[in-house]
């Protein structure tokens, strides 16, 4: 059964391998060679805020098998009510289809859960139908409709 902890800075050329493990992700990061400095400073502020945790999945071998980052945000909304944000939710190809996403979901809607969130939310690329059937059958319904600017 793998284990859940808080990713160090030590994790982060396993962490961005992940994030670039997909067609999509392919084209986005930067995962070979030195860690970018983009990525550092990205690690350091998420680090810095007790309303980030990024969280990495490993087997027994303590080798990085999963990845994700949980935001608590806080809201005047709904009373005042703080939402978990899940993103960036990454499994290794060879560890993909046992349970681990699942698992990896649920842990982080029990931190949101224990953290005193209301609601869980998440986005999914439209082009990632795989996963967003995967959402689906963990009980996430697609309730609005999302929207994003690119700024660069």
């Amino acid at each position: 059964m793998p284990m859940f902890r808080k990713a160090s800075s030590a994790d982060l050329p396993e962490i961005i391998a992940l994030l670039a493990d997909d067609p999509l992700g392919a084209t986005r990061e930067v995962a070979f060679g030195a860690v970018d400095q983009s990525y550092r400073e990205a690690f350091a502020a998420i680090e810095a805020d007790r309303n980030q945790l990024l969280v990495v999945a490993v087997d027994d071998d303590e080798k990085v098998i999963g990845c994700l980052q949980l935001s608590f945000i806080p809201g005047l909304s709904r009373k005042g009510m703080w939402r978990g944000q899940i993103e960036s939710v990454r499994i290794a190809a060879d560890h993909r289809g046992n349970g681990l996403g699942a698992a990896m979901i649920e842990w982080a809607v029990e931190q949101s859960r224990q953290r005193g969130c209301g609601l869980v939310q998440l986005t999914s690329d439209k082009r990632r139908p795989d996963a967003i059937r995967f959402y689906e059958k963990l009980g996430f319904v697609a309730s609005h409709e999302g929207f994003k600017l690119a700024l660069s």
